[in-house]
């Protein structure tokens, strides 16, 4: 988005639609006659891959430059995971573009299921069904959607989140979506779920977004945190236009809201924000709205949040991002109430912050915060140079539209801890900047005991292509750009675009923009196919294959997901890992709000369990320490989120998944405890 002025002050002005009013014809192909329809990038040179092919070798000169284990690859194997699903938007992101946030996107959920030790995925989408995939644990899925009866194709969903609500053992889903209610379903088990949202008093609806499951009052059952964005759409119910005519989608009607055309002045609005919601678990599978009596009154417009210990107390706290303003912390304050101590903990944060995360990036055994700010970067076009995107914005937007008071960031933050309840931001010198950033996601992808980033970065139709951005913690000193040296990009075959909607150009489309534009040129233009650059949203880290390493999966915005394999595995002959699951007693089944501290050659390596897993996902992975050159663990320490600390001490052999059990008897806190090697079994249900 860029600024520009008109007669009543101020308008946002998206670049996409500049380029649909100037789209430069010169470089489009020129009108077909022979039923081939005329194909129309928008912008014109996302088909262009030689600046991606300057970036890529301006990366690989830097390889000598890290000193982190590099010998591995990814490649996309979507084509030989048998997923038959691809995400769908709706027209307000093509065919009747408008600067609304229908554009930010879907997300995925990960847990296992059935039970059966390998993690399935959930993904989200906004027009068709979304898609529930059985993992076999080959890299290979079997569609379990329709089964399952979490499809959801008659409403425009947003975000997705395993947890264990109910302390049964299995997996429950929650889903988010505009204005037609959001869902909670209850895992009966064999892929069976049963929709319980009107029992649960979950049934809001609103403009929802991320929803969070943490135990903000540590009574052993799982709370949500559920993110309301704002009104930006109205009650116009339009239904949509069938998917690109090169592309496979199910010949059926859907509809969804229209959007403001005005959505980005939403802050401006008052009337138009929508609170954000804290639930209680009660315990008997109702919830509670209690964010009012706990003070927690969040009315920006929140697109996500992060529940975890900032000031190190033993209560899980709240991050809270805003799309438009500034972001919050509300710290909890013994379980009964929330503090909004944003200026004292963070002082300034992101403008327009979407993804967010906290692991311990440099462990020193303090958890850090990494934000990730989409809006900021929208003020004006930044040229595909790593050496501009690096930068924060050189914003534009006037403090009458910002509203920021001196207070914000215009770009990404990372927060490191100091250790006395307060974060010092260092994205510029750590390397956590970078252009166009959704989606967050953090794993140690070379195993060597330091968590890396995975951020999708993307704008799609209308805007230039954008790769995503890997980023490799190099011995917690600085995250190094590693996308192309690790092979995650480019893209399959060079691929930056992909048909986005077709146009009958002497029929009923004849007065779009893009039709006018080219029936000037080409008059006898029937057909027109209208590209767009891909990209995506949202994305998790975790061991697809079972072989021992992580790998990466994104949902993308339009188009197929990429399923990105690691062969870490085959090339590291001295691959070392321990996988950990959680079974709470007096906490939360799943241990949400844990964190796990591995003694291993002399070193300790902490992780936050927590289940995000990203922009609009929450799940439930085990935890994965890559422990270097070392065979064997030392110790673990377990901090639940009851209070409850345990030890237990090794040796225990690596390339392991072990599963650990809150013992909450104080004179067992530091004895070894209950373990069970490889693929340990939770019980059915436990009382609190």
């Amino acid at each position: 988005m860029i600024a520009s002025p008109i007669s009543n002050g101020f308008a946002f002005t998206l670049i996409a639609m500049a380029l649909l009013q100037s789209p430069g014809l010169a470089q489009v192909p020129e009108s077909k006659n022979d039923g081939e329809p005329y194909v129309y990038p928008s912008p014109p040179d996302i088909l262009e891959t030689d600046w991606l092919e300057r970036r890529k070798s301006s990366q690989l000169a830097t390889r000598d430059q890290f000193n982190s284990f590099l010998d591995f690859q990814f490649s996309d194997r979507f084509e030989n995971a048998g997923i038959n699903w691809s995400n769908r938007v709706v027209d307000d992101a093509g065919f009747s573009y408008k600067a609304v946030h229908y554009d930010h996107g879907n997300g995925l959920a990960v847990a296992d299921v059935d039970g059966d030790g390998h993690l399935d995925i959930y993904f989200v989408n906004q027009v068709g069904s979304n898609a529930l995939l059985q993992n076999r644990g080959d890299g290979t899925f079997a569609e379990k959607t329709d089964v399952a009866g979490v499809g959801l194709a008659d409403r425009i969903c947003v975000s997705a989140s395993f947890a264990d609500f109910d302390n049964d053992a299995r997996p429950d889903l929650f889903v988010t979506s505009v204005k037609s209610g959001n869902k909670l379903y209850k895992n009966l088990g064999d892929w069976k779920f049963q929709d319980i949202t009107e029992s649960s008093w979950l049934n809001h609806q609103g403009h929802s977004s991320g929803a969070v499951f943490f135990d903000f009052n540590r009574d052993g059952w799982l709370d949500l945190f559920l993110t309301n964005v704002g009104e930006y759409t109205n009650n116009e119910y339009r239904t949509n236009r069938p998917g690109p005519s090169s592309r496979s989608y199910p010949d059926k009607e859907y509809r969804f809201f229209s959007g403001h055309a005005d959505g980005f002045y939403g802050h401006l609005r008052p009337w138009r924000s929508e609170r954000s919601i804290l639930y209680r678990n009660n315990g008997n599978g109702t919830f509670t709205d209690v964010s009012e009596s706990l003070g927690l009154i969040e009315t920006g417009w929140n697109g996500d949040a992060l529940p975890f210990d900032a000031n190190g107390d033993g209560w899980t706290d709240l991050y809270v991002t805003d799309m438009q303003g500034h972001d919050e912390y509300w710290e909890n304050q013994d379980g009964e109430k929330f503090v909004k101590k944003t200026f004292a903990a963070f002082g300034k944060t992101p403008w327009g912050a979407m993804g967010v995360h906290a692991f311990d990036w440099n462990q020193d055994g303090l958890l850090d915060l990494y934000v990730t700010d989409m809006h900021s970067d929208m003020s004006y076009d930044v040229p595909p140079l790593p050496e501009e995107e690096k930068k924060k914005s050189d914003i534009q937007f006037p403090e009458s539209y910002l509203r920021s008071g001196g207070r914000s960031l215009y770009g990404n933050a990372f927060y490191q801890n100091k250790g006395d309840g307060s974060f010092e931001e260092i994205s510029q010198q750590n390397g956590a900047e970078n252009y166009w950033p959704w989606g967050l996601s953090v794993g140690d992808l070379n195993a060597d005991g330091f968590e890396d980033a995975f951020v999708v970065s993307s704008m799609n139709y209308g805007f230039r292509y954008h790769p995503n951005t890997l980023l490799i913690n190099d011995g917690g000193e600085l995250l190094r750009d590693a996308e192309f040296i690790l092979g995650a990009e480019p893209r399959a075959g060079n691929r930056t675009a992909i048909p986005w909607f077709d146009l009958d150009a002497d029929g009923s489309d004849k007065e779009h923009p893009i039709s006018q534009e080219v029936l000037k040129e080409y008059p006898d233009t029937k057909k027109i196919a209208v590209w767009g650059a891909l990209g995506g949203r949202s994305s998790a880290i975790f061991d697809i294959d079972s072989d021992g390493d992580l790998d990466i999966v994104t949902n993308d915005f339009h188009s197929e997901p990429t399923i990105m394999i690691s062969n870490l595995s085959t090339q590291n002959a001295n691959l070392n890992y321990l996988k950990v699951e959680l079974e709470g007693t007096a906490s939360n089944l799943d241990g949400l709000g844990s964190i796990v501290r591995v003694a291993v050659a002399g070193k300790t390596y902490t992780q936050l369990f927590n289940g995000k897993s990203g922009y609009l996902s929450q799940s439930n992975i085990p935890l994965y320490f890559g422990l270097g050159s070392a065979d064997s663990v030392e110790s673990i320490i377990v901090e639940w989120p009851s209070g409850n600390t345990q030890r237990m001490d090794g040796p225990i052999k690596s390339n392991t998944k072990i599963l650990i059990r809150e013992e909450h008897d104080p004179s067992l806190a530091t004895t070894r405890n209950v373990i069970h090697l490889n693929h340990g079994s939770k019980p059915s249900s436990h009382d609190h």
